[in-house]
């Protein structure tokens, strides 16, 4: 299910080529963030489904079109009740085994485990379900390459504890500090558990994914052991006026759905999550799938490069 409340955004075709491959023309970065000063809201140079709407895959013309516009896709029952029960072995079992690892990260306030890293390496039996043609299959599709996973990891929202994650592009963090050059890549979100309107769902901006928006400040070294916990980032965070202004003029859609249930969403999209105090726990499995020709270079933010848990080389 998915509360709609948006309006419809056209493609934006840029047809100079070494912007639309990889986001850098003549070499001047197209996507600068981390400014010193003030953020700025500006068009995205690239499409959303590369290639064509007649991409061979799983997805319709119409949903690809649909997925183009709003930014996001959702499917029923994309996992069923044993890969569900199995996913959520592997994470008891992988959180138990790892014990106090970089790889695990925990609520600061509560100590409940609020994400775990790269899954995918981690389970062969996770590494077998991402693979599928309904989740691989539909990111080649739409990004009309073959793919490799960025990264993997479970989001956990314990009842009655979990926390809230911020408003945020994940291309601008990827691009500023892990060296993605372009929004070449999107993340599938499997529901685990029920993704209820009350127990802390995702919320996208529809239409949002058309806009670039940079954000301010000069990104510390090891800055991810601080934001992977903080409930609001000091970087890599959308001025509060920016995401006012897109959501007037773009809404805020709300995604529920059951267990089994898959979103798939663009990289340059606005989302966040509230937090979860009901008694239902909201558990989604992510992967990143980011197309091979985006290859990663090196932080365009000026950092090293972030863990490889965090962003595969």
């Amino acid at each position: 299910m998915v509360t709609q409340t948006a309006s419809q955004n056209t493609e934006i075709i840029d047809t100079r080529s070494d912007v639309r491959e990889t986001g850098v023309a003549a070499g001047v970065d197209v996507y600068r963030t981390r400014l010193p000063h003030r953020g700025q809201i500006e068009p995205r140079p690239h499409n959303t489904v590369w290639g064509s709407m007649k991409n061979p895959g799983p997805l319709s013309p119409p949903k690809l079109r649909r997925y183009a516009e709003r930014g996001y896709h959702t499917e029923p029952k994309v996992l069923s009740p044993e890969d569900i029960e199995t996913c959520l072995g592997e994470v008891t079992a992988i959180t138990e085994r790892l014990g106090d690892d970089d790889r695990v990260i925990r609520e600061p306030s509560s100590g409940d485990v609020r994400s775990l890293f790269a899954v995918h390496r981690l389970s062969e039996a996770i590494a077998e379900i991402v693979n599928r043609e309904s989740i691989r299959g539909v990111a080649e599709q739409i990004l009309d390459d073959e793919v490799t996973i960025h990264q993997s990891r479970v989001n956990l929202k314990p009842g009655f504890a979990g926390g809230p994650f911020y408003w945020h592009s994940d291309f601008e963090t990827w691009h500023a500090e892990d060296g993605m050059p372009a929004p070449r890549a999107l993340s599938v979100s499997l529901a685990l558990t029920p993704n209820l309107s009350t127990n802390g769902p995702l919320m996208i901006i529809p239409g949002s994914h058309r806009r670039f928006v940079s954000c301010v400040g000069e990104t510390p070294d090891d800055y991810h052991r601080e934001s992977l916990t903080s409930y609001r980032p000091p970087f890599g965070t959308p001025e509060e006026e920016d995401v006012r202004a897109l959501a007037d003029e773009l809404g805020i859609d709300t995604i529920t759905g059951p267990a089994g249930s898959a979103l798939y969403f663009d990289s340059n999209c606005l989302h966040a999550s509230g937090g979860n105090i009901t008694p239902y726990p909201r558990s989604n499995l992510f992967v990143v799938f980011n197309a091979k020709s985006n290859a990663l270079q090196a932080p365009f933010g000026g950092t090293p490069p972030r863990p490889d848990h965090l962003a595969h080389r």
